[in-house]
């Protein structure tokens, strides 16, 4: 079956306040796919944000987000009785402030709704183990002014020692307990969402990053299956060498795996975490797949990527176990990047759909994989993805010869836009993902991330509030039954 759907992450919904919620709008932008004849909507990785506030460097991979909680849903529910006028003084200052005046909020909600659902709580935990790790990674971490785990002052706690672990959650109980009932609101709230938008013939496309963060809990409680020296600190980490988007390459900085104590264990690290992604997606991307092919390995404290070594990683071995135990996992190959041949043989072995990005594909080259000739249908066709700047974006900075090229292989529409949608929806990929930002025809300035740096605008976009209108829905239903995609 030919399916479309766009690129949006919640973040970017046009919630009231400086980030998108669970709440309505949500539920407004399912019913707008539906007008459209989309029936996938694809997010970012939803965990808790750590270091720059990206998606791809999360505290926890098992974890929701609590800034994607929506505070009117939570007192309609009835789970906060506060006034929430009380809480939207911060939210037009700044980010920061709004994410604080966010958690004010959710401790309100703890203090007057925790013990009447203690119970639930409690057995939303024993479902979901690895949020007892993270509750109380996250309360030790507060207690020690947020510092990374590595740092903390006290060694017992850091190497996990039974009577640490058990001081440590008596004495800081009550804030273990917020963070589990955050975890609890949060699933409970993208459970509902997700239920209504396959109710509506949507399913919810994720994403998963292949590494986690070295400030995680997921480091902190399973270290043994990250190559770290003895004061569990990573001796080689993450990144890609030299590539189109950066010329130093990109240092991730993330611990790389111990694949050989993984794989004693018969990957069940890897497995939980993909059982998580079950719960949360209908579908997801496994980002950075030919990090399971081949891994770039760059010595700890090195200044950039430039030097680093690829080393195998599992590869067969890995998907052979994850095809066995988890059948139902429908998985989307991210295969940008250094494609060997190694990674060619694992993508026939898994038989996953790859990505083809057409904003890649015209370089004036015809063997190029993401030129819109070479699509095939076992592929998600993207106009662009999250990494790179809108169309009208890459457009103005394109080269005459590229641009003349592109026309020649394009439909003739009113906008570069236009004529590149209907180049993706009208591809033989049997999926075509369509940015919003793209569908919207926004410049450079709504541009989601720029890969190798941190902070600023950074996953900071929003859309506007009136954006989703019917005449636009009207156009893209008319696209997709052309392309006979609904």
């Amino acid at each position: 079956m030919r399916q479309s759907g766009v690129l949006l992450h919640i973040t970017s919904l046009p919630t009231e306040g400086m980030f998108g919620t669970l709440g309505k709008e949500a539920y407004t932008f399912v019913d707008w796919l539906k007008k459209a004849g989309m029936s996938i909507w694809q997010v970012l990785p939803v965990g808790p944000t750590g270091y720059g506030d990206s998606p791809y460097q999360s505290t926890c991979t098992h974890a929701g987000s609590m800034y994607m909680i929506d505070l009117r849903k939570l007192k309609e529910d009835g789970y906060l009785k506060a006034d929430l006028e009380s809480f939207k003084n911060a939210y037009e200052t700044s980010f920061e402030r709004a994410k604080e005046n966010h958690v004010r909020a959710l401790r309100k909600s703890f203090e007057e709704s925790f013990a009447r659902v203690k119970g639930e709580v409690d057995d939303f935990v024993s479902k979901h183990p690895a949020i007892a790790n993270y509750a109380l990674f996250m309360a030790v971490k507060d207690y020690f002014g947020g510092k990374m785990w590595t740092e903390w002052p006290d060694i017992a706690i850091r190497m996990r020692e039974e009577k640490a672990l058990e001081h440590y959650g008596r004495i800081l109980g009550d804030e273990v307990n917020f963070y589990k009932y955050t975890q609890y609101l949060f699933f409970r709230q993208w459970t509902q969402l997700k239920s209504y938008a396959n109710q509506n013939g949507v399913s919810i496309f994720g994403d998963i990053p292949i590494y986690v963060s070295e400030d995680s809990s997921d480091t902190w409680a399973d270290p043994e299956m990250f190559q770290l020296d003895k004061d569990r600190r990573p001796y080689k980490v993450a990144g890609v060498p030299p590539d189109y988007f950066s010329e130093d390459g990109q240092l991730w900085g993330n611990p790389l795996y111990d694949w050989k104590k993984l794989k004693k264990t018969g990957y069940e690290w890897w497995l939980n975490r993909l059982r998580t992604t079950l719960d949360l997606y209908d579908m997801v991307r496994v980002d950075h797949f030919i990090g399971f092919a081949n891994y770039y390995s760059i010595r700890a404290g090195a200044p950039n990527a430039r030097v680093g070594k690829w080393e195998k990683a599992p590869g067969k071995s890995f998907f052979r176990t994850v095809k066995r135990k988890l059948p139902e996992l429908n998985v989307i190959a991210e295969d940008l990047g250094v494609v060997s041949k190694r990674v060619q043989r694992l993508l026939r072995f898994c038989g996953y759909p790859g990505m083809r990005v057409l904003s890649f594909g015209f370089g004036g080259e015809t063997d190029n994989p993401h030129f819109l000739a070479n699509v095939v249908e076992n592929s998600i066709c993207y106009t662009g993805t999250h990494d790179n700047d809108t169309l009208l974006g890459w457009w103005s900075q394109l080269d005459e010869n590229s641009k003349k090229f592109a026309l020649e292989n394009l439909p003739e529409r009113e906008t570069i836009s236009d004529s590149m949608i209907e180049a993706a929806i009208g591809s033989p990929a049997c999926i075509s993902i369509i940015p919003m930002q793209d569908i919207l025809n926004l410049d450079g300035s709504a541009r989601m991330n720029t890969p190798g740096t941190v902070g600023g605008t950074n996953w900071r976009w929003r859309m506007e509030k009136d954006a989703l209108t019917d005449e636009l829905a009207a156009k893209y239903l008319e696209l997709n039954q052309f392309y006979e995609r609904i």
